[in-house]
């Protein structure tokens, strides 16, 4: 009878050691799984974080950034500028001949009056 205790202590034996390593397994595979979800959460709420942090830097930039600079139209030329062209024009056509004294100076004149 001895022998036939020996093998049910046996089988008794490799059903707790299998027992153990699977409910130690099964502990392990828990804790990693926990442990995996812990560095998730919290590599989640660093990128939250930044995230914040940056619509909170562009809403601060928009909101203090200088207004742009004014549009402005060209500045019309000045009128003396223009007359003074315009003399210069007549006498350069005086000079090259194709105006002639009296020509030159009813232009001058009419130029001047405006």
């Amino acid at each position: 009878m001895l022998r036939r205790r020996r093998p049910l202590v046996r089988a008794a034996g490799v059903v707790a050691t299998t027992a153990v390593v699977a409910g130690t397994a099964g502990a392990v595979h828990h804790h990693q799984q926990q442990k995996y979800a812990q560095q998730n959460a919290a590599a989640q709420q660093q990128q939250d974080a930044a995230y914040q942090q940056g619509m909170a830097d562009a809403q601060a930039q928009q909101q203090y950034a200088p207004p742009p600079p004014p549009q402005y139209a060209p500045a019309p030329a000045a009128p003396g500028n223009d007359l003074t062209a315009q003399l210069q024009q007549l006498a350069q056509l005086h000079t090259a001949g194709v105006l002639s004294d009296e020509e030159f100076a009813a232009a001058k004149q009419k130029l001047l009056a405006g």
